[in-house]
């Protein structure tokens, strides 16, 4: 999802439709959908780079793809990839493309889609700093 404004904060993390499990993805995808669009409230460009688990995602290729499409001021790694022991390595492999290839970018955690924008500390009279 990208909101109107020129982007300036990346939020990388799982897409919910590609998670692999006996779950029901739709909440979590309306959660992300609402925590975007709150950027756009606020008036902060936002882009998304979603990561799938099935297996289909060379992960360093779209990271760093979308990595290089912007000078971001903030990427934020989303909860998905940091609450599950079982994602430790793509974690490490995503924070390491951050400091690679937006090294000039805060790097946040959210707590989950809600504090994103939150977290997403971009300075400025419409966003937080």
């Amino acid at each position: 999802m990208d909101t109107a404004a020129s982007p300036r904060v990346l939020v990388i993390g799982l897409d919910p439709y590609r998670v692999p499990g006996p779950w029901d993805s739709g909440p979590v995808a309306k959660a992300i959908e609402a925590g975007m669009a709150k950027f756009a409230e606020h008036g902060v460009g936002v882009e998304t780079c979603l990561i799938g688990l099935d297996g289909s995602d060379d992960v360093e290729t779209i990271v760093t793809d979308t990595l290089r499409a912007h000078p971001w001021e903030c990427v934020t790694v989303g909860g998905g990839l940091r609450h599950s022991d079982d994602q430790v390595e793509l974690l490490e492999q995503v924070v390491n493309l951050v400091r690679r290839h937006a090294p000039d970018a805060a790097i946040a955690f959210n707590s989950g889609p809600a504090t994103t924008l939150l977290s997403g500390r971009v300075p400025g009279p419409s966003g937080p700093g």
